[in-house]
């Protein structure tokens, strides 16, 4: 069995951005072939993907300067080269941010990231108040700081977890009951790896951070795998399909809402299309109420 490599980390205990960089670079050259670009195929390759000097040459850039930058040296480099980079590489605009925090991190970024994390009271009234639709508020690492009673009715009873086990990456990747949630698991978990590589470049010093990240590559092989591939991902909106243990398929929508005041917090609800059996079942799980949430409880949030 082919073992993935492990996060590289800083002495500090962070992630190490030189070498997220670097990786991220090499990742999405190999997934290009001449041809996606409109350059010739001269015959077998080595190694999958552009070579070095095929990319640099897109970008507009020396063979040496881009072989710096994928070495992980991209402290002196411009926007406007990265940018060239970026359109060279096809990168999605996710990608594109991520490049950027890796390669040109804000000095200012580089504050306490492991202070706890505070929902306002009035998003927690709002979200009691939402009583037919599954909603929660994510944060930082997709912790999960708030949710009502629908939330606790769909996804189960987040109440009864400690606080630092209602995390959607440990709950994907550690617990079985959400294997079997998602019907189309592989892409929940691809979707959450994602969010957390955007999280590891714009906080690389976090050391709750690192720590999931690492506690997550030992215990999980599937989190392994696919942390090696260094896709990124912000999240937004999209079709979820879940087999729920008391009221069987549904196919739900989900929509994505940041925060003015706070960008690393959101508010994530999930519905149903009108007259279908999805909706129906929503409808039917809302009527259960306490008996479907076994604690009925109302929005929550943890002791961070």
């Amino acid at each position: 069995m082919d073992e993935q490599p492990e996060p590289a980390q800083t002495a500090g205990g962070g992630l190490d951005r030189r070498a997220d960089l670097s990786e991220f670079l090499r990742t999405r050259r190999a997934r290009l072939k001449p041809e996606d670009v409109g350059l010739p195929d001269f015959g077998r390759r080595r190694v999958p993907g552009l070579r070095r000097e095929e990319l640099a040459q897109l970008a507009g850039v020396s063979v040496a300067y881009y072989t710096r930058l994928e070495q992980g040296n991209g402290r002196n480099v411009s926007a406007e080269v990265l940018d060239a980079i970026a359109r060279a590489l096809r990168l999605s605009d996710a990608e594109h941010a991520h490049l950027m925090h890796l390669a040109k991190p804000k000095q200012h970024k580089k504050k306490p990231v492991a202070r706890s994390q505070q929902v306002r009271p009035a998003l927690r009234h709002l979200l009691d108040s939402i009583e037919s639709v599954p909603a929660y508020i994510v944060g930082r690492r997709s912790d999960i700081l708030a949710w009502n009673r629908m939330a606790s009715a769909l996804f189960g009873d987040w109440a009864e977890m400690p606080a630092q086990e209602r995390n959607w990456a440990r709950m994907v990747f550690l617990r079985p009951e959400y294997r079997e949630l998602y019907l189309e698991w592989e892409q929940k978990a691809s979707d959450m790896v994602g969010y957390l590589r955007m999280d590891a470049g714009c906080h690389p010093d976090d050391p709750r951070l690192s720590a999931l990240v690492g506690e997550l590559s030992v215990k999980s092989e599937d989190f392994r795998r696919l942390w090696a591939a260094h896709n990124v991902k912000e999240k937004s909106y999209g079709v979820k399909r879940m087999r729920h243990p008391l009221i069987g398929d549904l196919t739900l929508s989900f929509e994505t809402f940041r925060l003015v005041d706070d960008g690393e917090q959101s508010l994530v609800t999930y519905h149903a299309e009108p007259d279908t059996p999805s909706a129906e079942a929503l409808r039917l799980l809302a009527s259960w109420g306490v008996d479907a949430t076994r604690s009925g409880t109302r929005a929550s949030t943890p002791s961070d």
